[in-house]
């Protein structure tokens, strides 16, 4: 199984050479520590590290008061999107973070993210300033801030091993372990403690590919019974902890209940 490292302590990253765009396909899997030795064995021949190797992901997830977005998503429509803040690491002030734009139609995902100051970033999406150096990304973060009004309503971190295709950097391999959460401190420089999502022996992995899968990794999957499966960790996170507050904190007003 996956180690966890000590990644929480390790300065925050920006990746080199920022892609703010990106359109493909993402298929997620559930392993359990067998299947993830035999996967990463099976992809040690076609797959490296990348230059990060192993790291720790904050989100910040944003959504109406009443979950009117996530909610949205898990009814599967065709069309769906979120609004979230990513830093790699945990950020102190002036650290540079993404606020991105996740859109997902018709099994394609649709990236779109500009870089800012973690702090200016949370002035930004809570309407307190507008960005110093303003792109199209951000035009279009201003469309569904005006659309929805949303506000920050839960943090997700994990701690990632990622893997580069060695013939095609842009076939991505992703293991996420201990996935946790917290609606509390909402802010990404408030560290990356939280309440576990996963069970501990769950592994997340993800392909991320532009377009189909290459026979060897098909066949990979295939012989280790490795199928694809639905699955979000805001959606799971929500299902869980935050549809029926009522059971995490009694006496509670309920936000939404299904």
């Amino acid at each position: 199984m996956i180690e966890a490292q000590n990644t929480r302590k390790e300065a925050l990253f920006v990746p080199q050479n920022i892609q703010r765009c990106f359109q493909r396909y993402e298929k997620k899997y559930l392993l359990n520590p067998e299947q993830y030795q035999k996967i990463r064995a099976g992809l040690a021949p076609y797959m490296e590290a990348d230059e990060h190797g192993r790291y720790t992901i904050c989100n910040l997830y944003y959504d109406t008061p009443d979950f009117q977005l996530i909610r949205a998503s898990l009814d599967k429509p065709v069309y769906k999107e979120k609004l979230r803040m990513r830093s790699y690491g945990v950020p102190a002030d002036g650290d540079s973070v993404f606020v991105e734009l996740k859109k997902k139609y018709k099994g394609v995902v649709y990236k779109r993210r500009t870089v800012l100051e973690a702090g200016e970033a949370l002035d930004y999406l809570a309407g307190r300033c507008s960005p110093r150096a303003k792109d199209q990304i951000c035009r279009e973060i201003d469309w569904f801030l005006g659309r929805y009004h949303p506000v920050p309503q839960v943090f997700i971190a994990y701690d990632r091993e990622a893997l580069a295709g060695l013939e095609d950097r842009v076939l991505r391999v992703t293991f996420d372990i201990d996935l946790r959460w917290r609606d509390t401190a909402l802010d990404l420089r408030s560290g990356d403690g939280g309440e576990r999502i996963t069970s501990r022996d769950q592994i997340l992995m993800e392909i991320k590919i532009p377009g189909s899968a290459p026979v060897w990794l098909s066949r990979l999957l295939s012989e280790n019974s490795v199928f694809p499966t639905s699955f979000s960790k805001y959606g799971v996170c929500y299902r869980e902890n935050l549809m029926w507050p009522v059971k995490r904190h009694p006496g509670k007003a309920v936000r939404f209940c299904a």
